[in-house]
């Protein structure tokens, strides 16, 4: 039912995924089995979202074979230097229980600290070492990219940034296609504040779904991984029933003229400068 999405390393990851940003660690086993249960084989986490455990437990007592589930973490902001990253992954590791992890992002650059390119040779090194399948990065602009590209010769399978309707990124999305560097969706829905959006309810009401399933269904139609978060059971179910139906080129064309230079929500990469 879900597509996958071939990487730079010959690769696969389910095109939708869970997403556990901000779940409480004590509901985080349940939110995940939720999700596995609706369909979800992907599932995104962070050492920083403090939930590894929750979605390690969810994964040992799903019922699904191992090969069948792509997990993701990333690397927290404070542990780019290489031991620090070392230990850091092997905590990931042993929160997760698992023996291999699908995909290891660098959460954030952090260029004020000027160590992103050290985190990123520690990630080769755990590829290298068979401990990670597939290395990436997020929330990474373009110099960014271009710096561990140029001094490595690795180019990262994703780019794990903030896109939604009113922040679509597209200057970015030519120099990823060149690249190969496939573009992961976090905060898809806006953070929820597109919810209630008249232009997206009536394009969502068009096709009889919910303005979330709207949103996620552009995502896949875009191209884009999309890692749609919730903790509520039937939410999670609702987000992956988007298979069933198609925007048209008119909605198309109306979800791009949403875009803005000022719909970020988050944090700029360029700037970002907190450590967890």
């Amino acid at each position: 039912m879900v597509d996958q999405i071939k990487l730079n390393d010959g690769a696969g990851i389910p095109q939708l995924g869970l997403g556990v940003w901000q779940v409480d660690p004590g509901i985080t086993a349940r939110v995940v089995t939720d999700g596995i249960r609706a369909g979800y084989r992907s599932i995104d986490t962070a050492e920083g979202y403090n939930n590894e455990q929750g979605v390690g437990q969810a994964v040992r007592e799903a019922g699904v074979p191992r090969p069948e589930l792509f997990i993701t973490s990333k690397l927290r902001n404070g542990a780019h230097e290489r031991d620090k990253a070392l230990a850091s992954f092997d905590e990931t590791m042993k929160n997760l229980g698992i023996e291999q992890l699908d995909l290891f992002l660098i959460h954030w650059p952090v260029p004020s600290r000027d160590k992103y390119v050290e985190a990123w040779k520690t990630l080769v090194e755990l590829r290298a070492q068979g401990r990670v399948r597939s290395i990436g990065v997020s929330n990474f602009n373009q110099d960014h990219l271009e710096r561990i590209i140029g001094e490595t010769g690795v180019v990262p399978v994703v780019n794990q940034i903030e896109l939604h309707p009113r922040f679509q990124q597209r200057d970015k999305r030519e120099f990823h296609a060149r690249h190969g560097i496939r573009i992961e969706s976090w905060s898809p829905l806006g953070s929820g504040r597109l919810l209630q959006d008249p232009t997206l309810e009536a394009i969502a009401a068009k096709h009889g779904k919910s303005v979330a399933q709207a949103i996620i269904r552009w995502h896949l139609q875009e191209g884009l991984i999309v890692i749609p978060k919730s903790v509520h059971k039937d939410r999670i179910a609702a987000n992956f029933d988007v298979f069933d139906f198609t925007l048209d080129d008119e909605d198309m064309r109306t979800i791009a003229a949403m875009d803005s230079p000022g719909g970020r929500i988050g944090s700029d990469p360029a700037t970002a400068s907190f450590l967890f």
